[in-house]
């Protein structure tokens, strides 16, 4: 049996108890019951001082003579804005510059620049070599030559076959020194990275591996990661200024292209 009261009241009808929904409500925000919450102080990304007078000589050229506090906050927060703005710009144009496709398995490789520049490197340096096996067959005709009247140009590559004996000579000679050096210092020893006792460097700090704890041979049983770090360059801020509207035909971009 209901009363006619009943009938407006809805959250009744739907089956909802309003006094335990309030305990329910006030139990789990009961960390926040009697808080004060306030907004961080507003601090400005520039200085203010030497901001507000900047601000106060370029406004004196156009007929203004006071500047309040408020704009020289705005003008310092929208600097912020457009900073960060262009640095994650710039960020994601050195990632993309960054990446490599060698590895993916939906490309393939079309061109190799690096390899045909180094077969031309090779057919230069093996047309080179034939060159002067040319000129030291002719250098060395020219010394073994026994005729007695000699032209001044036969006496020319006479010396000038003498002189490359001499330096092939003393080429060998350094060769040798250069061996038998190698030969008395004896083979390189390659430094140990996870020998105990060394120094470890990670992200979080210096440690020392203790030798007691960790035995020969035995890897450190932490390995920190290192940070990645992007590196913007000039190109990478060009190619920005390229692309942005305000930036594109401006006297900054022109004088980073004549560096």
């Amino acid at each position: 049996y209901r009363d006619d009261d009943d009938i407006n009241d809805v959250a009744s009808m739907a089956g909802v108890n309003l006094n335990e929904e309030s305990a329910r409500i006030m139990a789990t925000n009961s960390d926040l019951v009697g808080t004060q919450i306030q907004s961080c102080k507003d601090e400005p990304f520039l200085a203010a001082i030497p901001l507000h007078k900047r601000i106060l000589e370029t406004a004196k050229k156009l007929g203004i003579t006071d500047v309040p506090a408020e704009v020289v906050t705005f003008i310092s927060h929208a600097t912020q804005s457009r900073l960060r703005t262009v640095i994650e710009k710039v960020t994601v144009i050195t990632q993309h510059r960054m990446e490599s496709y060698k590895d993916d398995e939906w490309y393939e490789q079309a061109t190799d620049v690096r390899s045909q520049l180094k077969f031309f490197e090779q057919l230069e340096r093996l047309e080179k070599q034939r060159k002067d096996e040319q000129e030291r067959e002719i250098l060395l005709k020219a010394a073994k030559s026994r005729s007695r009247q000699e032209d001044p140009e036969q006496a020319r590559l006479k010396q000038k076959a003498k002189e490359m004996q001499q330096q092939e000579l003393a080429q060998m000679r350094q060769r040798d020194a250069n061996l038998t050096a190698l030969a008395a210092i004896g083979p390189r020893k390659k430094r140990k990275l996870d020998s105990p006792g060394l120094l470890a460097v990670g992200g979080e700090g210096l440690g020392v591996c203790g030798g007691g704890q960790a035995g020969a041979g035995t890897p450190p049983s932490r390995q920190y990661a290192r940070q990645k770090i992007t590196r913007v360059n000039l190109r990478d801020f060009i190619f920005y200024m390229e692309q942005e509207r305000e930036t594109s035909h401006s006297l900054l971009l022109y004088r980073a292209l004549l560096k």
